[in-house]
């Protein structure tokens, strides 16, 4: 694939988590780089996503999205999937083995990330209102039984089934969400798998190409 061909995808011209990774544009360039794909960034303010230009690839005005050869994608997962399909590097060859990586790629979608977003958001949402020490109490529960049942799964396994997967940087990115809740502390082996996930060099590079975008749009001291 040449240069003038090579996928886009679509990060925050600004991101609300200052360069921390936690945008979801942080999990597909992994998945480019753990496939060795080149690609191509178009950076959008929250402006041009409300636009219909930017609505016409994702209807909901988010980001990532992802274009390539006239296709066009939007939701992390399904852009990972679908990378992880077409490139080797990110899902078993075995069959049951492949099943099982989607799995986890929806488990953690579906199952793991909710209630952490939900314990994240609600300080912005509610955090003047009398009853938010009660939410917060409830939802960081929630968490807690959540991380409590993975921790149980993986064990002192280092991956979630056997080798490393899309399912695996999927649950990473997620519970990277949860690390400053301080509730993955809680269970040492996810905080472990957590670190195992961002050593890996298509992690690195990921993370350093999206926080150099913060580091630009940093405005200059005087």
């Amino acid at each position: 694939m040449n240069a003038a061909t090579l996928p886009i995808i679509t990060a925050f011209e600004s991101s609300p988590d200052q360069g921390q990774g936690m945008a979801r544009d942080m999990r597909v360039r992994w998945a480019l780089e753990e496939v060795g794909q080149p690609y191509d960034v178009r950076l959008v303010s929250f402006e041009t996503m409300k636009q219909p230009a930017h609505l016409a690839l994702h209807p909901f005005g988010q980001i990532p999205t992802y274009e390539e050869d006239g296709l066009a994608l939007f939701e992390s997962g399904a852009i990972i999937l679908h990378l992880a399909r077409r490139h080797t590097g990110l899902l078993p060859r075995e069959a049951d083995a492949r099943a099982r990586a989607v799995t986890w790629m929806f488990a953690a979608l579906n199952t793991v990330e909710p209630p952490i977003v939900e314990l994240e958001q609600a300080e912005y949402i509610a955090g003047d209102r009398p009853w938010y020490a009660e939410l917060k109490a409830m939802l960081e529960n929630r968490v807690r039984v959540r991380l409590a049942q993975l921790a149980a799964r993986l064990g002192d396994a280092d991956w979630l089934d056997s080798a490393f997967s899309a399912g695996d940087l999927m649950m990473v990115t997620v519970l990277r969400r949860a690390e400053d809740t301080g509730l993955l502390e809680d269970h040492l082996n996810l905080a472990a798998y957590v670190a195992r996930g961002k050593a890996r060099p298509a992690y690195q590079r990921a993370f350093a190409d999206q926080l150099e975008v913060f580091v630009r749009s940093r405005p200059r001291a005087p």
